[in-house]
C-alpha cells in the first residue's frame, strides 16, 4: 500500500469513528447533567422504633434548594404498592420495597423533583426530598409481627415521624413554603399525613398537599365484588393502621373505620389546601380495582388491558362508567373546595409528576392546553383557579399511555 493510500484509509477510518466518540461524549455529558441525589439514612430513627419491614433504618434523598427557593420545601413520598399478609410482607422485606439495604443509594430527580428551571419552573430551586418507601402501608401502620422465627416491623407512621424530625432542624422547621406530594401508594400517604405535615411547620408558612395517582376508589370490580375494599381492610388490620387515620373520619364511618384508608372518605376531613392529580383511567386501578385477575379468570379483558383500542364496546362502556364514578366522588371537592385543585386527564397512565415527559415537556399531556406542571403551579401559587377535567377517552391525543 502506498503512503498516499494509507493516509486516505486512516482518514476514512477516523471519519467513520468520529461520530461514535462524539455520541459517547454526548451521553457522558447528559449523565453529568442528571440530578443524582445521595441517600441519607435516618440514624436516630431507632430511638422511636422507626424501622423498615426488615428492621433496617428508613431513608430519604435531599437535594438542597438555592436562591429564592432556599427556604421552600417539597417532600415526595415514594410509591410501590402494599403488603396485606405475612407471606407478602416477608417477601417484600427482602426487596427494595421493604428494606433500605436493597435500595439504590443514589436516585435521579426528575419531573417535580428536577433542579432544572426549564424542566420544573415552579419548584426547581426548592429543597426537594424523596422519602423512600419500605413499610407496605403508605406510611400509616404501627405494629410488629413476631412468631419466634420471623420478625416484621409495620412502622410506617413512625418512619414518617422520624424523617420529619430529621428534616426540621435541617431547615424544614423554618420553611416559608412547603408542598407534600407523593405518587401511587405515596400519593395515598399524602391524604393521611397532610394535616400533620402542616402542624409541624410555622403558622405563617404556605403549606399545601398533592396526590399523584393516589385517589384509589372504593369501587366494585366487573364481577361486582369489592376486591379493593377487602384488600385495603387486610392491609389496615395487619399493620395497625386504624389508630393513625383521621379520627373524625373513623368515627363517622363506625363500625367500618378501615374505610377511611380510601381517599374519597378521608378527603372531606383534610383542612390543608389539596390538589388531586389522577387519570380517569388509572392503569393500576383499571388492572387491580376494576378488572383484577380474580374477576376475569378467563382473560376476556387481556387484550383490552394491553391496548384500549382493542377494547370492545361493552368494555369501553365499563371504563367510562369507572371514569364517571371517579368524577362523582370528586364532585363535592370540585364545587365546594375554594382552595383545592385538580387535574383529571383521560390517559391510561399511573403517576405523572415524577416523569419528565408527563410533568413538563414539549409533548407533555395537556388538558385545556395546560400541562400538569402548569396546573399545579397555578394552584400552588394562586395564579388562577386550577381545576381541569378532561373529556372522555379517546378525545385527548396528547396522552402518554402506559399500558402493557
Amino acid at each position: 500500500m502506498s503512503a498516499c493510500a494509507f493516509i486516505k484509509l486512516v482518514l476514512v477510518l477516523l471519519t467513520c469513528a468520529a461520530p461514535r466518540r462524539i455520541n459517547s461524549q454526548h451521553h457522558e455529558q447528559e449523565a453529568e447533567r442528571r440530578d443524582l441525589v445521595k441517600m441519607t439514612l435516618v440514624q436516630n430513627a431507632s430511638s422511636i422504633g422507626a424501622y423498615c419491614l426488615d428492621g433496617s433504618l428508613p431513608a430519604y434523598h435531599l437535594d438542597r434548594g438555592f436562591g429564592a427557593g432556599a427556604r421552600n420545601w417539597l417532600l415526595q413520598f415514594e410509591g410501590g404498592g402494599w403488603c396485606n399478609d405475612i407471606k407478602s410482607c416477608l417477601e417484600r422485606a427482602a426487596t427494595r420495597r421493604g428494606s433500605t439495604r436493597y435500595m439504590s443509594k443514589v436516585e435521579v430527580f426528575s419531573g417535580i423533583l428536577s433542579n432544572n428551571a426549564s424542566l420544573n419552573p415552579d419548584f426547581y430551586n426548592w429543597n426537594r426530598v424523596k422519602i423512600r418507601y419500605c413499610d407496605g402501608a403508605s406510611f400509616a401502620g404501627d405494629a410488629v409481627f413476631k412468631n419466634g422465627t420471623s420478625l416484621l416491623y409495620f412502622r410506617g407512621q413512625r418512619i414518617w415521624r422520624a424523617i420529619i424530625l430529621d428534616l426540621l432542624p435541617k431547615g424544614l422547621g423554618q420553611a416559608n413554603k412547603a408542598l407534600l406530594s407523593g405518587c401511587s401508594a405515596g400519593g395515598l400517604a399524602t391524604f393521611h399525613h397532610c394535616d400533620d405535615f402542616t402542624a409541624h411547620l410555622p403558622r405563617n408558612a404556605s403549606v399545601k398537599c398533592l396526590s399523584d395517582a393516589g385517589f384509589f376508589l372504593d369501587a366494585r370490580d366487573i364481577a361486582m365484588n369489592h376486591t379493593m375494599r377487602y384488600f385495603f381492610k387486610s392491609v389496615v388490620t395487619l399493620q395497625g393502621v386504624v389508630k393513625n387515620l383521621n379520627t373524625n373520619c373513623t368515627s363517622s364511618l363506625s363500625p367500618y373505620p378501615e374505610q377511611c384508608f380510601f381517599p374519597q372518605y378521608a378527603l372531606p376531613y383534610i383542612r390543608t389546601p389539596y390538589f388531586i392529580l389522577n387519570t380517569a383511567y388509572d392503569v393500576y386501578q383499571f388492572h387491580h380495582i376494576l378488572v383484577p385477575p380474580s374477576a376475569d379468570p378467563h382473560g376476556h379483558w387481556y387484550h383490552c388491558k394491553l391496548n384500549p383500542a382493542a377494547c370492545n364496546a361493552v368494555q369501553i362502556n365499563t371504563l367510562q362508567g369507572f371514569r364517571r364514578y371517579m368524577l362523582e366522588t370528586l364532585q363535592n371537592f370540585l364545587v365546594n373546595s375554594t382552595r383545592g385543585g385538580m387535574y383529571i386527564n383521560s390517559c391510561f397512565a399511573h403517576c405523572q409528576s415524577e416523569s419528565q415527559d408527563t410533568w413538563f415537556a414539549p409533548d407533555s399531556p395537556r388538558v385545556h392546553n395546560k400541562t400538569i406542571s402548569e396546573a399545579v403551579g397555578d394552584w400552588y401559587f394562586g395564579r388562577k383557579v386550577s381545576k381541569e377535567i378532561d373529556c372522555a377517552y379517546p378525545c385527548n391525543n396528547s396522552c402518554h399511555n402506559q399500558l402493557g
